[in-house]
């Protein structure tokens, strides 16, 4: 009885770190923020905090540390892939990277979204409204796309133009975030086809080195006849 509740624990546990969220939370205004979120907890990561200043450790000895010769041991290289193999690489990843791509792009979201930007048109107006209608075209250009391969929940974009200023003015915030799951099923779904194609090419490279080594030469086993003494 005690095993069921510690494994109903464990998969409560799994099933909550699945759903958690990872993601980046950009602001910016006069100055710009940047901040990690792990579910309900933040990090600051810029503009990071000024550290105390570590004292320089000394660089060990090189020589000394190198050890003698006669101890080396050749490091094994990696076969080059042939033709053949990068063929059956490609038959053997490219559906599952398809579906791991697309899985990854439903599984971010995209929240919050909310921009402000405001062109400055007091030096040259007409260069401005140029701008804007430039501006204006490629987002609602980009965002549709943007929205049949993210989840994008209530963007709010605001895009105007003052005379009035001499200088661009950009305010927001900008929110990416995943599941933890998804994650690992998008590296799963990568990694144990990746990982069955890299078994099979070390396989077929072991027994094509094998046939190929050098053959050893047998010592012989016959010896040279002596010649007979000349003083008998």
């Amino acid at each position: 009885m005690v095993w069921l509740w510690i494994l109903a624990v464990m998969a409560a546990l799994l099933a909550l770190l699945c759903l958690t969220r990872v993601g980046l939370l950009a602001e910016l205004g006069e100055t710009a923020s940047a901040d990690v979120t792990v579910g309900f907890l933040r990090f600051r990561v810029a503009p990071s905090k000024p550290g105390k200043k570590k004292p320089k450790d000394k660089k060990p000895d090189k020589k000394a540390a190198k050890p003698p010769e006669g101890q080396k041991k050749p490091r094994k290289k990696l076969p080059k892939p042939t033709k053949e193999d990068l063929k059956s690489a490609y038959h053997m990843l490219w559906g599952p990277s398809k579906r791991a791509l697309r899985r990854f792009g439903r599984g971010i979201r995209i929240w919050p979204l909310e921009l402000s930007v405001v062109l400055g048109g007091r030096d040259d107006p007409a260069a401005a409204a140029e701008q804007y209608g430039g501006l204006c075209a490629a987002v609602w250009t980009v965002m549709p796309q943007m929205e049949e391969w993210l989840d994008i929940r209530r963007p709010a974009i605001h895009m105007d133009v003052d005379f009035d200023a001499a200088a661009l003015r950009a305010r927001g915030r900008v929110g990416a975030s995943m599941r933890i799951g998804t994650l690992l099923a998008i590296g799963l779904g990568l990694a144990v086809p990746g990982l069955r194609w890299l078994l099979r090419f070390m396989k077929a490279h072991q027994s094509d080195s094998k046939k190929n080594g050098p053959k050893e030469s047998k010592p012989r086993t016959d010896a040279p006849a002596q010649e007979p003494d000349a003083a008998a």
